[in-house]
């Protein structure tokens, strides 16, 4: 299964409407699960998000309960980063049209076309490694703000990837340090809070540090999650959020995955004098830099699971949304959700089919072969042996930045015969799961779902299928999807 992708012209990023060209072209489900997943991109979408959620009424910049008076502030700044970063920037410059001073955004460098703002620049950068251009951008947003005051009004953009795409190493690191440490931690299998909590204590930028530097300005960070759990210290690594971690937090972890002596001299020598108190810590609630910081959590994955459901529910299946926290290894979560297929189908257990799972969150994958393939890739093909000879049961999972892993595939779609197809063209999907080769075998397949990137990113999203189509409603159904 592949995507194509249709481009709104003169929208800035790309903003994708699926179209899923199937092996199987009457399959209902197949096409309800494209239209589930193309409204769960559309509401995480970040120009949709702010465009709904920040207003500007004469002179007033409003979001939620929070008010600012623009015409109080001698500079409005926008700066920040992350995978939607380009759409943000775009809507933002949009809704304050007239009153940015000026802004400078880290964007994923396969953002494509790169936008062009009136006021705010746009650094392409790197992810997930972070590189060279990251931290130009970063030192780009810095001499924008210059010396802050309370005058000032700093917008910040902060989204998922923000981490990798706005790296300032701490004095007496390398970035080639940072790279090292971020590359070890990737294939640990280690979770995303613990990835942070590393890179907060050899960074200048993250847990804190840039609210440190832009002190005493007003800030406003208007955040779109990409973590289970939706903890704001987390998402890119909480550059304006207090960090509750620690050096001694950052040295455990690396020691619980094994990494304490791989990682770079240099990273173990820092975090050791943190431990002992010869560094100062990243800044803790309750200090007086935060008191005119203001973090607002704009976008997150259960509002795209919800509208995941809400077309499921439309096309006549009770829809179930089990967790917006899925957490572990790949391929033992999706052993969990296909099980639950499962009982659905022969027990219908807890409800009869038609029936849709449905489940967001962040999984892990621990890298043992030589393999190619992504987290969501490793959980349908491990799903797929699962639900094998049972083909009323259709299971899907997409990142929903389009990027899985280190490949051009969002995720992989799945059913009951999936296993049978395998074998068929002698391929066995559990030698290729034990290889971690999920992409290839999904490719042999051609059950990628590959829809580039979507210019946002709330985490990955699984939709599990069961029941019979509904075949009178076929026909309507599939026209609407293309």
């Amino acid at each position: 299964m592949t995507v194509s992708r249709r481009t709104r012209k003169n929208s800035g990023p790309q903003q994708h409407s699926w179209r899923l060209r199937l092996r199987d072209n009457k399959s209902f489900a197949r096409h309800v699960l494209t239209e589930a997943f193309n409204h769960a991109l559309l509401a995480a979408d970040p120009r949709t998000i702010l465009s709904n959620k920040v207003k500007v009424r004469r002179n007033e910049l409003e979001i939620g309960t929070f008010s600012f008076k623009l015409s109080e502030y001698k500079r409005v700044l926008v700066i920040g980063g992350g995978k939607a970063s380009a759409g943000m920037a775009l809507e933002i410059e949009r809704i304050l049209d007239g009153w940015i001073t000026g802004g400078s955004v880290n964007i994923p460098v396969y953002t494509k076309p790169w936008p062009k703002g009136k006021q705010i620049n746009f650094n392409p950068a790197s992810h997930p490694v972070p590189s060279e251009a990251g931290v130009r951008g970063v030192k780009n947003m810095l001499r924008l703000v210059g010396r802050p005051s309370e005058d000032d009004l700093v917008i910040c953009l902060i989204s998922g990837g923000g981490s990798a795409l706005m790296p300032l190493p701490s004095m007496g690191l390398l970035l080639s340090d940072k790279q090292k440490t971020t590359s070890l931690l990737l294939k640990s299998g280690a979770k995303i809070d613990e990835i942070n909590a590393v890179r907060k204590h050899l960074s200048d930028f993250k847990g804190g540090r840039l609210a440190e530097k832009l002190h005493p300005a007003t800030v406003l960070s208007l955040i779109i999650s990409d973590v289970v759990g939706d903890k704001l210290e987390s998402i890119a690594s909480g550059p304006t959020v207090p960090d509750n971690t620690t050096y001694a937090d950052a040295y455990t972890i690396l020691q619980a995955r094994g990494l304490w002596r791989t990682v770079p001299s240099s990273v173990r020598k820092r975090i050791q004098k943190g431990k002992e108190g010869k560094l100062p810590e990243t800044p803790k609630k309750g200090s007086r830099i935060f008191k005119r910081v203001h973090n607002i959590l704009v976008g997150t994955n259960e509002e795209s699971c919800q509208a995941a459901a809400e077309v499921l529910e439309k096309r006549g299946y009770h829809s179930l949304i089990l967790s917006t926290r899925l957490q572990g290894e790949a391929r033992e979560v999706g052993k969990v959700l296909a099980s639950i297929c499962a009982d659905i189908h022969e027990n219908q257990h807890p409800v009869a089919p038609r029936v849709a799972v449905i489940a967001g969150g962040e999984t892990t994958v621990t890298v043992h072969g030589k393999g190619r393939g992504g987290r969501n890739q490793e959980l349908v093909l491990s799903a797929a042996l699962s639900i094998r000879g049972n083909p009323a049961t259709l299971v899907s999972s997409i990142g929903t930045d389009g990027v899985d892993g280190p490949t051009n595939a969002a995720g992989a779609v799945a059913d009951g015969n999936t296993v049978k197809r395998g074998l068929r063209v002698r391929i066995d999907p559990e030698s290729y799961l034990r290889e971690n080769d999920s992409y290839r075998f999904f490719e042999r397949l051609n059950d990628l779902v590959i829809t580039g990137p979507t210019g946002t990113n709330v985490n990955d999203i699984f939709i599990g299928i069961v029941g019979p189509g509904n075949q009178k409603n076929d026909t309507a159904t599939r026209s609407r999807s293309q």
